[in-house]
């Protein structure tokens, strides 16, 4: 299981890039614990992978960003998993610490990506 932390702006963004494996029934689900008002999390747009052999694992993103007015940490687990057996353990697992720094604020859509 990886771990990241970032420390992100009130309207900053991060984007998350997870390798799918949707062809084996896997799809990726989020839960956000600690000021989990702070970070809201979508599935961002999925690049083409142009030649992939059908089946083959694909790179999914997800687009994180903080929210006014920051002064908090939340936690992102996100988990790798087969919906219809919910009590097998995850394939993979990514976990993301995000300190939201208070105030300010960037434009929206002028945040970085990871």
């Amino acid at each position: 299981m990886e771990v990241r932390r970032v420390v992100l702006s009130p309207g900053e963004t991060y984007a998350v890039r997870l390798t799918g494996r949707g062809a084996r029934g896997y799809v990726w689900t989020w839960r956000v614990t600690g000021d989990a008002d702070l970070v809201s999390v979508a599935p961002g747009p999925w690049p083409a992978a142009p030649g992939a052999a059908p089946g083959a694992a694909v790179e999914l993103r997800y687009v994180v960003r903080a929210r006014p007015p920051g002064g908090g940490r939340a936690r992102i687990r996100f988990a790798q998993v087969r919906p219809p057996y919910p009590d097998e353990a995850p394939y993979d697992e990514y976990v993301l610490d995000v300190e939201v720094t208070p105030g300010g604020g960037v434009t929206p859509g002028s945040g970085g990506a990871g």
